[in-house]
């Protein structure tokens, strides 16, 4: 394995198809496919506290997305973890991003063939991100129903991850114009599906519902549901109608980017008094005390 410099390491680390650099350093082929096509697949992990939360948790579901993009690679689940656990340790980061990447590869010349290319394995770490800053972790982020419909799930299998975001990009500059912070997409049957980055829960007489089609099936929504189970609350993964929302006691989103995040205003009126309900609440704290479980998180070998 290459040396990289310590202060370049500190702003970041990639691994590109065989070799680590710092961020800074990595790009890929023009000619690679997953630029060109956005054919690509990918997953997003954290460390929080010096350890990975549910790592081979994503390591399944990127296996998952890259068979169903007809993808391989030749790398190991624990040669994957080495790889990742290897940018983290070079950063020294204990509180970090990991982005983990399957290309479809440059195409030879003359073809258009997915079949003959060479798949491509990309990863990064930056310092951990938070989907909202710390005010809207506070006081809740403003939320409108998009009017632009999410890309159905017979065109695009949603649940496989994906680079495919102007339908998500296109939402957000709705939310922008009308002086929100974020979006949920609908499909044409009325239904609602995801967020741009996030999956989304409504909360009602102390129930929780999350869509169950159209959307990513995220590991902190997983991790929210079980959470729910322990407390007994029943949490519903089903469709979820566009009028549940304007009915709702309390909304929220789940991401790896951040964990939960409140939702205290949709369509312009606010949710309840305005401040984040006590299930979100509830549900954040001990999503964050999972972190602390050696059942869930794997520890990073850093130098010291």
């Amino acid at each position: 394995m290459n040396v990289i410099d310590d202060m370049a390491a500190a702003q970041g680390v990639a691994y590109m198809d065989g070799t680590f650099m710092p961020l800074a350093e990595a790009s890929i082929p023009i000619l690679d496919r997953g630029f060109l096509r956005s054919d690509v697949t990918y997953d997003a992990l954290h460390v929080w506290k010096g350890r990975f939360f549910r790592m081979q948790d994503h390591i399944d579901r990127f296996r998952a997305s890259i068979a169903g993009l007809r993808m391989a690679l030749p790398q190991t689940d624990e040669e994957l973890r080495n790889i990742l656990m290897e940018c983290v340790r070079r950063t020294g980061y204990r509180d970090a991003f990991v982005m983990v990447m399957c290309s479809r590869g440059v195409q030879p010349p003359g073809t258009r063939d997915p079949r003959l290319c060479r798949n491509r394995l990309y990863a990064y770490v930056t310092p951990f991100l938070w989907i909202a800053n710390e005010d809207q972790r506070r006081d809740g982020w403003k939320l409108i129903l998009s009017r632009t419909q999410r890309i159905p799930p017979e065109a695009l299998d949603q649940r496989i991850k994906n680079f495919h975001w102007l339908d998500l990009t296109m939402s957000l500059f709705e939310a922008y114009d009308q002086d929100a912070h974020t979006t949920v997409l609908p499909l044409a049957d009325g239904t609602i599906t995801e967020g741009p980055g996030y999956n989304i829960f409504v909360v009602k007489d102390g129930a929780l519902a999350t869509p169950d089609r159209g959307m990513f099936e995220g590991i902190t929504r997983r991790t929210v549901a079980e959470i729910a189970g322990d407390l007994q609350m029943k949490c519903e993964m089903r469709p979820v109608r566009v009028e549940e929302l304007d009915e709702a006691d309390e909304l929220f989103t789940s991401t790896t980017a951040g964990g939960i995040t409140p939702i205290t205003s949709y369509n312009g009126r606010p949710l309840g008094d305005g401040t984040p309900g006590p299930v979100t609440k509830r549900i954040l704290d001990l999503y964050w005390k999972r972190h602390e479980d050696d059942a869930y998180t794997t520890p990073v070998a850093y130098d010291d």
